[in-house]
């Protein structure tokens, strides 16, 4: 044995076409017996191979094989039986495939399996039972059941031979390409001299050492049985479709005897029949019908081979052969295998990458075997055949994951038959996120109204940005880009939370100081590297009325006594004595001012403007020399709560001006020891004003060298012009104007020409008609005359040579 083993043990590797080996080993190796080094072969460096993940695709249902990922030996893993795997087969061939990864690679392999002598012939039966007639002839015939050894060439069955005897020998016969062993007569028998004989029968193979099988041989000597029975058929063919039900008659044997009664009574029996056959198929006794007891499977059996026996009732026999052939119906449906499946893929993989590796095949024949296969439609993935069956699975475009983040790809492969088997396999492959998204705020523009004097720390706003991405890639932080406001860092300002988005307030902010600022928001994702954006958010300040109105003419900060306005007795319903003007800090609601009179002797006698602030004499006035009306004036704005301030006025109605000084005169002496006091101060003032009475007089005589001045009056008509200049706290006011325009009030003694200019440029006016309403200081009635002149020509001199734009 030793040297057969030395014989047979090799392996022929060759280049046959592509990729493709072929090996050649003997049946019955030892497990883990090494057959070749496939690294060798490939041209592969061992320590290469576990990164190429070696490893064995077989279509049996058994792998007998298997490779070490250490040094790339193919070595044997399960028990091989040539018999088991191949039949009769004289040519026994396992294919397999060997895939390798990265790259992917698919190399076929062919084993051959040689056979060994492992098998003893064996007989059908143990025992052998024969009647011969005690008329038979020398060199009659009796055909025995032949032995079987599945194995191939000289271990396969090779000669008989027949215990010694005189009575019979035996000679082999040729049929259908096998030797059967014949009984031969030598000399006739006698019944009645000996009935039964025992005879043993040995079947020989090639193998060294020969291995043998026998069976015994027992005759019967019958009476008189001349005719043995005759099959209509040598040799009965038939084919059968697979997948036939249980039960099926597969074929009806006959056969006839010439003889009479009970010799000529036939029954049928398989005098040789595989194990694999008696497992699906059976036959009447009587009938000769052979009917399917189990499954009939092309792809496990093609071919089922039996010897049939037909015996009459005096012991003689004959046999036929029975040659079923399967034929192969479409039964079989494509089976779908995923080899190779990298999940998930990165959106950002190039058209062309491999995502999986498929593997379809047909157990069926012919184009019953023949498998077309695709997948649904996606845009994305697309299915490239490959080699020996399989299809690679690549990307065919651009992947998005914010728009698709998962496919659920259905395999569908369909065989030719008709009609066709499909087979559908559904893969899920996900899409792995990259930062290809940049954060998106959800407005292009916050704006946010908030308070004055809102507390620094309160939260005035927020901001929100989304990213469509995943993970980290899509968690937004936020930053303030700092610039300064009035060289003061944006930050000192305002504050925001990085996580949440929210703005809060670093200070209290006061309308009348800053009315609106306005930042950038950055929000910024944390992938690598990161994305950003910018938004703009614009703080507005709302104003709250928390400035009173202030009250500009007349002036409320004059010390001593109320303001004077003089009413000449000519006025008439209607005519405008004054005109209150205040302005508001505030801005819109909160500095829309309105005018009333809240101290007034008479209500009917004067009226006020609402919204005008004017003061006209609201009936004619009374037929008296004169009179003295004292007005307190409320101005209050349109704010919640409502501020306001008053302003006192005297109003002095007299014919003519000397008629004013004794109203004003009549104000009441709070200490009897302020006549010294008055009266040096009256020798200072009587000098003061003499020399401002001359320094009048050469500047008129001067300026009226140069030009006629139209405005001249009498010197009772002279007028009082208080100029100021206004600014504008807000920009949405109805009861102030803006720079650069000034007021003039013109107040003269003659009623009908008392007037209020507006938006007029501030101009120089002649000193000679200005009067001031202020009241003079008492005195004794000789000087009062003189004082009060003296007083209005200082005051007016200097109201009405000040600079243009220069404020009360």
């Amino acid at each position: 044995m030793a040297w057969q083993v030395l014989f047979f043990y090799f392996y022929l590797f060759s280049m046959a076409a592509s990729n493709q080996f072929h090996y050649s080993i003997l049946e019955e190796l030892k497990l883990n017996s090494i057959i070749g080094n496939v690294a060798e072969d490939l041209g592969l460096r061992n320590d290469i191979l576990k990164i190429r993940k070696l490893r064995i695709v077989s279509h049996h249902h058994r792998n007998y094989f298997n490779i070490s990922t250490e040094n790339g030996n193919l070595y044997v893993s399960d028990r091989i039986d040539r018999e088991e795997i191949c039949g009769s087969e004289k040519s026994c061939f396992l294919d397999l495939e060997i895939l390798a990864e990265n790259p992917i690679n698919v190399y076929s392999v062919k084993v051959e399996i040689h056979d060994i002598n492992d098998n003893p012939p064996s007989f059908y039966k143990d025992i052998f039972n024969i009647g011969i007639s005690e008329s038979a002839s020398p060199g009659a015939q009796f055909a025995l059941g032949n032995a079987r050894d599945p194995d191939l060439g000289t271990n396969s069955l090779q000669s008989y031979s027949l215990s010694p005897n005189s009575y019979f020998s035996l000679v082999e016969t040729s049929e259908s390409e096998r030797e059967y062993p014949e009984l031969i007569l030598v000399q006739p028998l006698d019944h009645e001299k000996q009935q039964k004989y025992e005879l043993t029968l040995t079947a020989y193979d090639g193998g060294k050492p020969i291995k043998t099988g026998t069976a015994m041989i027992k005759i019967s000597v019958q009476d008189v049985n001349d005719n043995n029975p005759v099959f209509s058929q040598k040799i009965y063919k038939v084919n059968l479709e697979e997948n036939l039900p249980i039960g099926f008659v597969a074929l009806q044997l006959y056969a006839s005897d010439k003889d009479e009664g009970s010799n000529a009574e036939i029954s049928y029996s398989f005098s040789h029949i595989s194990e694999n056959a008696q497992q699906v198929f059976t036959m009447d006794s009587q009938t000769g019908v052979i009917t399917t007891i189990g499954k009939l499977d092309f792809e496990t059996t093609q071919t089922y081979e039996m010897t049939v026996e037909a015996a009459d009732g005096g012991g003689l026999v004959a046999q036929s052969s029975v040659l079923i052939q399967i034929t192969d119906i479409n039964d079989n449906a494509p089976e779908i295998t995923i080899a190779s499946l990298s999940t998930p893929i990165p959106e950002d993989s190039a058209p062309g990458t491999l995502v999986a590796l498929i593997n379809v095949k047909d157990l069926d024949s012919g184009k019953y075997g023949e498998v077309n296969c695709h997948i649904t439609d996606t845009g994305a993935l697309k299915l490239v055949p490959s080699s020996n069956s399989y299809y690679k699975r690549i990307t065919s475009g651009p992947l998005d994951r914010e728009r698709t983040s998962a496919y659920n790809i259905t395999i569908i492969a369909e065989d030719e038959g008709s009609p066709p088997m499909v087979t559908e396999k559904t893969v899920h492959i996900t899409i792995s996120d990259i930062n290809d998204n940049s954060p998106v705020f959800g407005k292009p523009l916050y704006i946010s109204y908030i308070p004055e004097h809102t507390p620094a720390g309160t939260s005035i706003h927020s901001v929100h940005a989304s990213d469509l991405d995943e993970n980290e890639n899509a968690r937004v932080t936020y930053y303030i880009i700092n610039r300064n406001i009035d060289d003061i860092p944006i930050t000192s300002y305002i504050s925001i939370n990085s996580m949440t988005g929210v703005i809060y307030a670093q200070r209290s902010f006061d309308y009348e100081e800053l009315r609106e600022f306005q930042f950038q928001v950055m929000a910024k994702d944390s992938g690598s590297p990161p994305l950003s954006s910018n938004v703009t958010v614009r703080i507005c300040i709302i104003d709250k009325n928390d400035n009173a109105p202030n009250i500009l003419y007349p002036s409320p900060d004059t010390e001593g006594s109320a303001l004077y306005e003089f009413i000449p007795h000519s006025a008439e319903k209607g005519y405008l004595v004054t005109k209150v003007i205040a302005v508001d800090a505030d801005s819109g609601h909160n500095a829309w001012l309105s005018y009333h009179l809240l101290q007034v002797p008479d209500p009917s006698l004067f009226i006020i403007g609402q919204y005008t602030g004017e003061i006209r004499i609201g009936r004619d006035l009374p037929d008296i020399d004169s009179l003295r009306q004292k007005l307190v004036v409320l101005v209050k704005d349109n704010g919640v709560p409502s501020l306001s301030s008053t302003v006192t006025l005297n109003l002095v109605v007299a014919e003519n001006f000397q008629q004013v000084v004794p109203e004003i005169r009549r104000q009441p002496n709070n200490s009897a020891t302020a006549s010294n006091t008055t009266f040096y101060l009256v020798i200072a003032i009587a000098m003061i004003s003499l020399l401002f009475i001359g320094t009048v007089l050469i500047t008129v005589i001067f300026k009226c060298r140069k030009s006629y001045n139209p405005t001249s009056f009498g010197p009772f008509n002279r007028n009082v012009y208080p100029q100021f200049t206004l600014g504008c706290p807000s920009d949405i006011s109805d009861t102030s104007l803006p720079f650069p325009f000034s007021y003039d009030v013109c107040v003269t003694m003659d009623s009908k020409q008392n007037e209020i200019a507006y938006l007029k440029p501030v101009e120089t006016v002649p000193t000679e008609n200005l009067i001031d309403t202020e009241v003079a200081a008492p005195g004794t009635d000789s000087i009062n005359a003189i004082l009060s002149t003296s007083k209005n020509i200082q005051d007016n001199l200097g109201k009405c040579l000040h600079r243009e734009g220069e404020t009360l």
